[in-house]
């Protein structure tokens, strides 16, 4: 297949599992698919590792930002890199993404299928035991994940996914903007991709597999975690006003239930009931003034 493809890949401190994505990615069936590393300056020796295995091979680009841009300030960089430098389609992942040698192969035969006429396409995550892996399960909806039988089909019609395994064409990234960088963590993907399926048909390929190599097997769930991870989630809580806030009354309606539900979950099920819902409670007021730019290409 002549179609030029860039990989781009964030990562931070998770050397082991970088390798190994890189391999995955330079071992595709049938196509060449070149790599833009986005490092958010790891510690971990992932600089040094990268310049001494790769030095002088075509297609490797290596970027170190200087700072943990986050995961979302991170794809921005990445897919800016590689739209810029004239590939026709970027396939965005975390470090943590293990393709499967078929897996890039499967999505531009959905190319061929659907002759073009798509904006995003998103594969089939698995955890490391071969189950679906709960964090990545396609939306077809503000409301409604996919099914079973959506697995079944070879191509079926999604609104929002994550940023594990997305392909995208780097003409509707210049249509309509780069995935937005100062949401930091969190959201970003489904700001991302949602804002491509309100102008163009996206779809889940099931032939293309990856394993999505997270430590557990779990959703995020701010109730139960622990509680030197908890301020970071005042981004989830922000960012989502912003993203599902453009969705109108559907929208407001998913917020109010969603956070309703966590802050049960917290007075339930949580040690730190008060320091929780404070933060809870303010990503959200912060999400409703929110309104970072979204930055193009050119």
């Amino acid at each position: 297949m002549d179609k030029k493809v860039c990989a781009v890949v964030v990562t931070y401190n998770r050397l082991e599992k970088l390798k190994k994505c890189v391999e995955c990615i330079l071992n595709q069936e049938l196509i060449n698919c070149d790599v833009v590393i986005v490092d958010n300056d790891s510690s971990d020796g992932t600089g040094d590792f990268i310049l001494s295995e790769y030095k002088g091979q075509n297609g490797i680009h290596y970027f170190n930002t200087g700072k943990n841009l986050g995961g979302a300030g991170g794809f921005e960089f990445g897919v800016f890199e590689a739209v810029k430098k004239g590939y026709e389609y970027v396939w965005i992942m975390d470090d943590d993404t293990w393709p499967e040698k078929n897996a890039l192969q499967e999505l531009l035969k959905a190319d061929e299928e659907l002759d073009g006429n798509w904006g995003f396409l998103s594969s089939v995550a698995y955890w490391t035991d071969q189950t679906i892996c709960r964090m990545n399960i396609q939306k077809k909806g503000i409301f409604r994940h996919i099914g079973k039988k959506e697995y079944l089909r070879n191509i079926s019609e999604i609104k929002m996914c994550s940023f594990v395994s997305l392909l995208v064409k780097s003409s509707v990234v210049k249509e309509l903007g780069l995935p937005i960088g100062d949401y930091f963590i969190w959201t970003d993907d489904y700001e991302f991709t949602g804002r491509i399926s309100r102008k163009h048909p996206c779809y889940m390929v099931s032939g293309s597999h990856v394993i999505h190599a997270m430590e557990n097997h779990t959703r995020v769930n701010f109730a139960t975690d622990s509680s030197d991870r908890i301020e970071r989630y005042k981004y989830i809580y922000r960012n989502d006003v912003h993203c599902y806030r453009q969705y109108g009354i559907k929208g407001w309606l998913y917020l109010v239930l969603k956070d309703l539900y966590t802050a049960a979950n917290i007075i339930i099920k949580s040690e730190n009931k008060t320091k929780k819902i404070k933060i809870l409670v303010k990503g959200f007021m912060e999400g409703l003034k929110y309104c970072p730019n979204i930055q193009y290409v050119e």
